[in-house]
């Protein structure tokens, strides 16, 4: 393998990596953002879930049985 034909390999090499990582780092940006938005929606659940346990009058009428009953 002359010089010539391993320089070309490893450039080669090179961009498919720096390709890899940019479409890791996209995955990973998209999955904080995700896990951010999940992160929120639980606390207000939480903070949902305390509110009716204090007060459940908030929770709201029960289910009505079903039909057959």
């Amino acid at each position: 393998m002359t010089d010539a034909e391993r320089l070309e390999k490893l450039e080669t090499t090179v961009a498919f990596q720096e390709q890899a990582i940019e479409d890791l780092n996209t995955t990973i940006t998209a999955q904080w953002s995700e896990i951010a938005a999940l992160r929120r929606l639980v606390g207000n659940l939480g903070e949902r879930v305390r509110e009716i346990g204090d007060n459940p009058a908030l929770a709201g009428a029960p289910e009505p049985p079903p039909p057959h009953y």
